[in-house]
């Protein structure tokens, strides 16, 4: 959700988006930007085909990746915080040093996917601030490479401190370590939505069904009221 909304905030389209992909090395064709409906009621998605893989990146790997990428400055260096955040909180859940994590989900090619196309177009769309609402939780389990844990999973729980939620009827995982660390990595502020002049929306939806919620997020991208004033 976070990559759909962005590339609509950046009126980015698929192509452009393949285009920073493939300057990651993964393949041109792994990343569409598509039309997607919920309850008859329409809105944008990312539709990720990768291959699958095992290999088990570390902390060095991934900067590499990012090092050696086509991204911008700023997107590399709001990729590069994501991923620190990510292995800081993952050497605190297993005690070890963030140097010496071994990424399994996270290091998967769609994960370095979505975490650096999106610090990409954050960095092109360079906003003043970003606002997130209070992050919806429930219970339920989440499958990973160590096995079945409760949700939220353990480096979710470690990335929260500080960050409002809010509990919704359903079960399973609505927030994911890749989301927080991109969320805590690109600075977001965390409250009320802000005095502005909306410029552009978009409703985004993600690929799984919950029970009982609609998976979706609204973006909205607009002027600060105290901006718009200072013009007038």
């Amino acid at each position: 959700m976070m990559l759909a909304g962005l590339a609509r905030m950046a009126d980015v389209g698929t192509d452009e988006l393949r285009a920073i992909a493939c300057s990651l090395g993964l393949p041109g064709d792994c990343v569409s930007l598509e039309r997607r409906a919920v309850n008859e009621v329409l809105g944008w998605g990312c539709r990720v085909a990768l291959p699958d893989t095992t290999s088990h990146r570390t902390w060095a790997d991934i900067r590499k990746i990012i090092a050696d990428s086509g991204l911008c400055p700023g997107g590399k260096r709001y990729a590069e915080r994501t991923f620190g955040l990510l292995a800081e909180v993952e050497g605190r859940v297993h005690g070890i040093p963030a140097e010496a994590v071994h990424f399994h989900e996270v290091g998967a090619l769609d994960s370095i996917l979505d975490i650096a196309v999106c610090a990409e177009l954050f960095a092109r769309l360079a906003p003043a601030h970003i606002v997130c609402g209070p992050l919806p939780l429930c219970d339920g389990t989440v499958a990973c490479d160590h096995g079945l844990l409760p949700a939220p999973a353990p480096a979710v729980l470690e990335l929260l401190q500080g960050v409002p939620v809010r509990g919704i009827p359903s079960r399973g995982e609505t927030v994911t370590p890749t989301a927080i660390a991109l969320l805590k990595g690109l600075e977001a502020e965390f409250g009320a939505w802000p005095e502005m002049t909306v410029r552009r929306t978009a409703l985004v939806y993600g690929s799984r069904v919950l029970p009982g919620v609609a998976n979706g997020a609204l973006f909205a991208m607009g002027i600060a009221a105290a901006v718009e004033h200072s013009r007038g």
